[in-house]
């Protein structure tokens, strides 16, 4: 057995975790990816499309597809970039971001704002009055 294959997966990843961050996606943008399918074409062959993202996810052999560019404009009249990814690979951006803020956000201080679920930037300012004013 080489290195590889003794290693441990970094996460489990069951067919359920799946099936829940598809539901999160179908809810959010609609847009497609480079693979040009829509979440009307990914959704005719669910069974599958799901399963193959279960098995590469768990398996640990999943890549993720090049990101479709499309540019949109900003308020000052430039444009900016953005990356659309597939359908698939917002499914198994969701199974892994589901994952880390439920595992990791734990080790977080309390009084930690940046980038957590539930938590804003209005709410480190707030904080950071209430404590200003304990000391005044």
């Amino acid at each position: 057995m080489n290195k590889t294959q003794s290693q441990t997966k970094p996460f489990p990843v069951t067919e359920e975790i799946v099936k829940l961050a598809y539901k999160k996606v179908k809810t959010k943008g609609k847009a497609y990816g480079v693979d040009q399918v829509s979440m009307t074409d990914f959704e005719q062959k669910l069974d599958g499309n799901l399963y193959k993202i279960y098995n590469r996810l768990a398996s640990g052999t999943y890549f993720p597809p090049a990101v479709r560019e499309v540019e949109i404009p900003k308020k000052d009249g430039k444009m900016r970039k953005l990356g659309i990814p597939t359908i698939g690979d917002r499914i198994a951006q969701t199974v892994v971001k589901d994952y880390m803020e439920t595992s990791i956000d734990k080790l977080f201080h309390k009084n930690s704002y940046g980038y957590r679920p539930l938590k804003s930037a209005h709410q480190a300012l707030e904080k950071a009055r209430i404590s200003i004013r304990q000391y005044d």
